[in-house]
């Protein structure tokens, strides 16, 4: 067992061992902020190409803000992660600095024993000094000792030169880090005025829209609610076309029970269901470019937050009559055309259900199988705003499910 208190390279080895450590998680929570940074960088840039670049068609102000609300947001994200990237740095560099500290006195302390050691060897060098420190033991188990000191002595002269030479190049990799995230931080810096300076603009738009929106607040109002009728609309038609699948399923199967609320399998449809199941998390997008304008679940109205609506899946703003694509292998449950959301495509994968409406054009048709990422459709354009809109949902039997939970990194 080595003693620690006669072994100061215990120590050294020790705090290097957590330097070491300390320095390479810091490493990666910067790659892992830098990573989510780009990702929000590239979101902003897709904002602007879908939804702020057509700028010959007139958007109704509801629209409008929605679309400026939502940028607004990821602006915000975007700056927050850059501060959490500028901080990181500052804690980095400070760290750096008092090791550089550390280093040089340790260094100079090496040097100056080294210094007395080399002092000390020349001093006592003949060979004849040597041997009559071994020749004047008392007994051979002494002269035994002196021999193991002489040899020892010489080898700890070797260890404090090759620890000089580690200290000065550890040294020289710090300074050189240090010089690298002081210029990181200064890139995130001036990375995060313009994006301060780009939100400053949205927000001053976003006053002004906001203003003429309170000054016919009731008109709004009416507006959303319409539009969350029309919604509950076509939900329920989608929900009543997977019910009606249900029963076929279980009529097939010989099941008389009317009140059953779950698909009959196949053996073939169970293994597809924990199939689509074992890749939650990792679908493909429904389309090739798209940003999330309203995700799932409840929420207050970005345009008049008093009024709540609920979203039973997503709707993904995209290109210009984009192709629509399956998220994952399946069988075209039903191609129906429904009133205020166009043309829908349902795909059936066991006892779940993906749903694409708002399309223009469909190329399945129903009993048809399809495979990941195989064009269904295109989506719908609207002629007077220039939006592409889809509306995309995930049902297990009946019961909706957050398409974020399911596709990756919605």
């Amino acid at each position: 067992m080595i003693n620690i208190h006669k072994s100061p390279y215990v120590f050294f080895l020790f705090f290097l061992l957590l330097g070491s450590t300390l320095s390479y998680s810091q490493s990666k929570k910067q790659q892992e902020l830098e990573a989510r940074r780009q990702e929000l960088r590239k979101e902003i840039q897709q904002i602007n190409n879908l939804l702020f670049t057509n700028k010959s068609k007139k958007k109704s102000q509801t629209t409008l803000i929605e679309d400026v609300n939502y940028k607004i947001s990821v602006q915000k994200n975007l700056i927050k992660i850059t501060n959490q990237q500028a901080n990181l740095l500052t804690r980095e560099i400070n760290a750096n600095q008092k090791k550089i500290t550390e280093l040089r006195e340790e260094l100079e302390t090496l040097k100056a024993n080294y210094a007395k050691m080399i002092v000390h060897a020349y001093k006592s060098k003949s060979e004849q000094s040597r041997i009559m420190f071994l020749l004047s033991s008392s007994n051979f188990k002494q002269a035994y000792k002196r021999l193991q000191y002489l040899a020892q002595y010489a080898k700890y002269q070797r260890e404090q030169g090759e620890a000089i030479k580690t200290k000065t190049a550890e040294l020289q990799t710090i300074n050189q880090d240090l010089l690298r995230q002081k210029k990181d931080k200064q890139k995130l810096i001036e990375e995060n005025r313009v994006a301060q300076r780009e939100l400053e603009k949205e927000l001053s738009q976003h006053r002004v829209l906001m203003a003429s929106i309170n000054q016919n607040l009731s008109k709004y109002s009416r507006q959303i609610k319409q539009k969350q009728q029309e919604a509950r609309a076509i939900d329920r038609e989608i929900e009543k076309i997977i019910r009606e699948a249900i029963a076929k399923s279980n009529k097939a199967a010989g099941k008389t029970t009317k009140a059953t609320s779950t698909f009959s399998l196949t053996p073939e449809d169970r293994a597809l269901a924990n199939s689509f199941v074992s890749n939650k998390g990792k679908l493909p997008w429904p389309v090739e470019k798209g940003v999330v304008k309203l995700r799932y679940g409840r929420q207050p109205s970005p345009i008049v937050p008093t009024v709540m609506i609920q979203s039973n899946g997503v709707r993904i703003a995209t290109e210009e009559s984009a192709k629509v694509r399956a998220v994952y292998k399946g069988r075209v449950m039903r191609v129906q055309a429904i009133k205020h959301g166009n043309l829908t495509v349902m795909v059936q994968h066991g006892n779940y259900i993906t749903s694409y409406t708002n399309l223009s054009k469909v190329f399945v048709k129903t009993g048809d199988n399809v495979t990941t990422k195989q064009p269904i459709g295109e989506v719908f354009t609207n002629p007077a705003n220039g939006e592409s809109i889809l509306r995309f949902s995930v049902f297990k039997e009946t019961t909706t499910q957050d398409p974020a939970h399911w596709i990756y990194r919605m």
